[in-house]
C-alpha cells in the first residue's frame, strides 16, 4: 500500500485543543437540546433561557456559541441536512433510476412525517425573517444536487422538470404531514406520483 506524502512546504493539520474540543462538544449538546424542545413545542417554542438552563449554561455563556436565536436556527438548519445526508446515504438505492427516484422521494416523504420541526426549517419558511448563512445553505445545495443527479439519471432534463419534481415530493410531504400524521396515506402514492411525472417529462422533453 503506497504511503501517504507530505510536501516539504505542507503542515499537518494540528489537532484540536482540548478546549476547541470541549466548545465543539458543547455545542453539539445545545443542537441537541434545540432539537428536542423544537419537538415538544415547536420551533416557535425555543427560548434562548429555557435552553441555556437545559444545558446547564447561563444565558450569557450561551450566547458565546449562539449570539442570537437566528444564529441557532443557521446552526439546526445546516445540522438538519447533515443528518439528512447522513440518513439518504444509507439507502441502498436500486441500480435501476426511475426505482432509485422512487426510493428518493418516498425517503423524503417518510422523514418529513418522522420529524416535523426539521421538515418546518429545512424545507419551508417558518421562521419569520430567518435566512440560512451561505455556509449553512451549502449543506442543502448539496442535499438539492444529490436529488437532481438522481433525477436526471431518471430522465429529467430541464430545470422546469426538476422544479416539478420537487414540487410533488414537497406537495407529497406536506399532505401526508397535515392529514396523516405517524401513517403512509400519502407515501403510497409516492410511486404513482413518480411513474405519472417521469412519463409527463419524457413526453413533453422536461
Amino acid at each position: 500500500m503506497a504511503s501517504a506524502t507530505v510536501r516539504a512546504d505542507e503542515e499537518p493539520a494540528a489537532p484540536p485543543s482540548r478546549r476547541a474540543r470541549r466548545h465543539q462538544a458543547t455545542k453539539h449538546r445545545i443542537l441537541e437540546a434545540a432539537w428536542d424542545i423544537a419537538r415538544t413545542e415547536g420551533l416557535s417554542g425555543i427560548a434562548l433561557r429555557d435552553l441555556a438552563a437545559r444545558v446547564d449554561l447561563s444565558q450569557s455563556s450561551l450566547y458565546s456559541y449562539f449570539d442570537s436565536k437566528h444564529a441557532l436556527f443557521d446552526a439546526m438548519f445546516a445540522d438538519g441536512y447533515r443528518r439528512l445526508l447522513d440518513e439518504i446515504g444509507r439507502v441502498e438505492f436500486s441500480d435501476d433510476p426511475r426505482e432509485a427516484l422512487k426510493q428518493a422521494a418516498a425517503f423524503i416523504v417518510r422523514v418529513s412525517s418522522e420529524d416535523v420541526p426539521r421538515f418546518q426549517l429545512l424545507f419551508t419558511r417558518t421562521i419569520p425573517g430567518f435566512e440560512p448563512t451561505p455556509a449553512s445553505y451549502a449543506t442543502a445545495i448539496e442535499f438539492l444536487e444529490a436529488g437532481r443527479s438522481r433525477a436526471e439519471a431518471a430522465g429529467i432534463a430541464t430545470d422546469a422538470g426538476f422544479d416539478l419534481y420537487t414540487a410533488v415530493v414537497a406537495g407529497l410531504s406536506s399532505q401526508q404531514l397535515a392529514n396523516d400524521p405517524g401513517g403512509d396515506r400519502w407515501l403510497r402514492l409516492v410511486d404513482d406520483a413518480i411513474d405519472m411525472l417521469l412519463d409527463h417529462a419524457h413526453t413533453n422533453g422536461m
